[in-house]
């Protein structure tokens, strides 16, 4: 490893993720908010699947980048599984999107 932290690519990884849960957060504040206001569950449903699709996918590709530093089969493994789990959720989230905004009732 670097003791450079800007040229660690698990250092970048970590960023990214942590940036990509405060956009998931922020679309869940948001979404509540519009709730608050009496916008409508549908359009915070909408909200809140938007800020997931979004952040997992900046989340995937933290991963990835964090896959450079991947050493032991565990470590493989575990990769393995929660891009497989952020893959899935993303799927479902964007599912999810599709039928709201087929179906709104």
């Amino acid at each position: 490893m670097s003791s450079n932290p800007l040229l660690d690519f698990s250092w970048w990884g970590l960023a990214l993720q942590l940036a990509s849960a405060v956009v998931i957060t922020g679309f869940v504040a948001v979404a509540l908010v519009s709730l608050s206001l009496g916008h409508g569950v549908i359009r915070a449903r909408l909200l809140v699947a938007q800020g997931v699709i979004g952040g997992l996918g900046v989340m995937t590709a933290a991963t990835l980048l964090r896959t450079i530093g991947l050493r032991t089969w565990h470590q493989i493994l575990m990769f393995t599984l929660i891009l497989f789990l952020r893959i899935l959720l993303k799927t479902l989230f964007v599912w999810e999107k599709q039928r709201l905004f087929q179906d709104p009732a």
